[in-house]
C-alpha cells in the first residue's frame, strides 16, 4: 500500500479541524510533500464524495460528518479499489511440486481471513475517531 491513504487521513483532519480555507499548498505545507501530490489524493476524494469544493469559493470541505465518514470509504477512495486485497499470490509456482501445486490453496483462506477483518475493522473506525485520537494525542504533549 502507497501512502495516499495516510496522506488522506492528514489531509480530511486538516480540512474538517482548521478554521483556515484549505488549500493544496496549504496541506502540501502540513503534509510534508508538493501540492501536485495533495491535488491527485483530493481529486480521488472528491470522485467519491469525501470532500467537496464549491464553484468561486478557495479551499475544500467534507460532504458529511467526519464521524460518517468510515475508514473503509477514505481507504477504497485512495487505493481506487472496491475490495481489499493486501496479499498477492506469486503465479508461477512450479505445478509439478507437490508445494507448488497446493499453496496457492493452502495461503488463500488465510489471506482472506485477514483482510476481511482488515476491511471490517476499517469500516466500524471513522474519521472523527482519526481527529479523536489527535486531540488526546495533542493533549500528551501540552
Amino acid at each position: 500500500m502507497d501512502t495516499k491513504f495516510s496522506v488522506a487521513l492528514h489531509i480530511l483532519t486538516m480540512i474538517s479541524e482548521s478554521s483556515d480555507v484549505m488549500t493544496s499548498q496549504a496541506l502540501a505545507t502540513s503534509v510534508g510533500t508538493n501540492a501536485s501530490y495533495i491535488r491527485k489524493v483530493i481529486a480521488l476524494l472528491k470522485n467519491a464524495g469525501i470532500i467537496q469544493s464549491q464553484q468561486g469559493k478557495a479551499g475544500y470541505e467534507l460532504s458529511k460528518d467526519p464521524a460518517d465518514i468510515s475508514l473503509l470509504d477514505i481507504y477504497y477512495a485512495t487505493q481506487e479499489v472496491t475490495h481489499i486485497q493486501l496479499f498477492q499470490q506469486h503465479q508461477h509456482a512450479n505445478q509439478a511440486c507437490p508445494v507448488g501445486r497446493h499453496i496457492a490453496g493452502a495461503v488463500q483462506p488465510i489471506f482472506a481471513t485477514i483482510e476481511q477483518d482488515l476491511q471490517d475493522r476499517l469500516s466500524q473506525e471513522s474519521l472523527g475517531q482519526v481527529i479523536a485520537n489527535l486531540y488526546q494525542e495533542a493533549k500528551k504533549t501540552n
